[in-house]
């Protein structure tokens, strides 16, 4: 399911218009987006978590060449599913 069909099945469950459907869904992705920028958890309760987490500074092989590279510390997003997901 793409954003698109995410957004139909949204407005066809809650009887809003398909462009409220979407602003709705846009506010969420970006206020779920901007606190995990902040470095805040945010915790769906029944859904799951989503939270950043620092990934350590690492040496990897390239698997075209064989050639050892550094692969820098980073932020990424994780996502935890909850117990009432599936």
């Amino acid at each position: 399911m793409n954003k698109t069909e995410l957004v139909n099945a949204m407005a066809a469950k809650t009887g809003m218009t398909k462009t409220a459907s979407k602003q709705a869904m846009t506010a969420c992705l970006e206020t779920i987006q901007e606190q995990l920028k902040k470095g805040n958890k945010v915790t769906l309760i029944g859904f799951g978590t989503f939270s950043v987490v620092k990934r350590k500074a690492r040496t990897a092989k390239n698997p075209q060449n064989g050639k050892t590279v550094k692969v820098p510390a980073k932020k990424v997003a994780k996502f935890k599913a909850g117990s009432k997901l599936i």
